[in-house]
This record gives C-alpha cells, structure tokens and sequence, in this order.
C-alpha cells in the first residue's frame, strides 16, 4: 500500500502542469512612466488650436474639467484591475462582468487599435524622420522604425520601461525649455491685471455651449492611460499599483497639460 502510494505521487502522469506567468517585475514608477509615454508629456499641444477655437480661449478650464471627468474612469479601470488583475484589461474586464460576446468584440475592438497605432506611429516618424534626412528615402525610414518598435518589443518590458524613462526626460526637457521660452516672452512686457487669469475665465469670450464643446474635445488629451491595466500580469502588486498608477498618471498629465495650455494661451490669447 505504502509502495503504490509512493508510486501515485512520484508518476509524471499525477504531477499538475506549473502555471505559466509573466514576470511581475514593473514597479509602480515604471508604470507611471509608462502611461505617460503613452499618453504623452505633450499630449494637448497637437489639438490647441482646435480647444482654443471651440473653447473661444477657455483651454485650460477645460483640460482640468476632462481631468476630473477623466479620473472618474481611472478609478474604474484601477477597481477593475483590483478585481481582475489580468493583461486581458477592457476585454477581460467586459467579459467577466457583462457578456462573454460583448467581451470578445471588445478584445477585437483593442486588437485592432493595437495593430493600427504601431502603423501610425511608424508612418509619422519615418515622416519626421525624412525631413532632417531627406537622402534616405520614406520607405526605408518606415522599414527602420518597424524594425526598431519590433525589436524593443521582443527585448521585454523591462527594456521597454528604460526606453520609456529616456523618452520621458527627453520630453520632459522640451516642455521645460516651452516653459523657459514662454516665461521670457511674457514677463518681458507688461501686461493688465487680468491677463494671467484670463485662460482660466474671459468673460468677453466666455460661453457655457463653447466651454462644454470644448470640453468634449479635450478628453483627447488623456486617452491612452487605459493601457496601463494591459500591465495587471508583469506588475509588481498589480491589486494597488495599477489603480495608483492610472491614477497618478491622469493627474500628471492633467497638470502638465493645463500649465502648457496656460502658457500657449497667455502667448496667442483668442481675443
């Protein structure tokens, strides 16, 4: 009896297959990071012009407005990485709590906007990148820089988390220098009283129908911090760093966005 029992536990047949996991080892800061990359240090600068015409120069109300707004749907997807701490996100989040079918479309909905976003991103920077260097053609920039994103990924995150960390202090370092620029131009004359409260409120301009349309707009400015709840399997206590770090991330980007809005707006007022 004891002879069979020894040869139950010792079968191969009768040992459980190791569950296989990715490496938790993003920290908390590192996902920060990483939702900001995301979304970008610069993220309002491509759509201001569109904010301070809709908004009739109301940037920054609105930016801080979509903040809150925007927090409001952190706190949910970190709640949801609470309770389902998987690199599934949306997909998984869905098709646990609603339908299984409603959570298969949304699995395919975020394929499709990872397969897309690569592309984009390789088509613009072999754009850019043939304007400083136009005797190498487009088409070999597009193939250098699919080249390039495929091997960082292949690399792991954690090397994807060291070239997050020099992407942000290279932005970082363009939004201090915008800063450095913008203080000098508009310290060196002098202004009314109103004019540094004016991107905030201008009531020649003001308008609640153009504060809320550009509000709508201006949610734009932090799409991409959902990404961060892709990271529930290789993050470090995913139950209370990816509600923190999506938080964190959305007010990081609130912030910075509103102060490169107050200065763009002091420089080029709408009225």
């Amino acid at each position: 009896m004891i002879f069979n029992l020894s040869e139950k536990m010792t079968s191969p047949t009768a040992t459980a297959p190791a569950a296989v996991h990715l490496r938790r080892t993003l920290t908390l800061s590192e996902m920060i990071l990483y939702g900001v990359i995301v979304i970008q240090p610069v993220a309002p600068m491509s759509i201001f012009g569109v904010l301070s015409d809709r908004g009739r120069g109301h940037v920054v109300t609105a930016i801080l407005i979509a903040m809150v707004a925007m927090l409001f749907t952190a706190i949910s997807y970190g709640r949801m990485a609470r309770a389902y701490p998987s690199a599934g996100s949306a997909f998984t989040y869905v098709a646990r709590e609603i339908n299984p079918a409603m959570g298969y479309v949304t699995g395919w909905s975020m394929v499709m906007d990872y397969l897309l976003n690569p592309l984009i991103c390789a088509v613009w920077c072999a754009g850019q990148a043939a304007q400083f260097a136009p005797a190498i053609p487009t088409w070999a920039w597009k193939i250098l820089f699919v080249a390039l994103f495929t091997l960082l990924n292949l690399r792991g995150i954690k090397t994807s988390a060291r070239i997050n960390t020099g992407m942000a202090i290279a932005m970082g370092m363009v939004v201090v220098a915008i800063f450095v620029a913008g203080a000098r131009f508009i310290l060196g004359v002098p202004h009314d009283p109103q004019y540094f409260t004016r991107p905030f409120y201008d009531p020649r301009t003001f308008t609640f129908d153009g504060l809320l349309g550009c509000t709508s707009i201006a949610v734009l400015t932090y799409i991409g911090f959902d990404g961060i709840s892709t990271l529930s399997e290789e993050a470090e206590n995913p139950r209370r760093n990816i509600l923190l770090a999506t938080v964190i991330t959305c007010l990081v980007i609130g912030i910075l966005s509103a102060g490169e809005a107050y200065v763009a707006q002091l420089i080029w007022p709408a009225s």
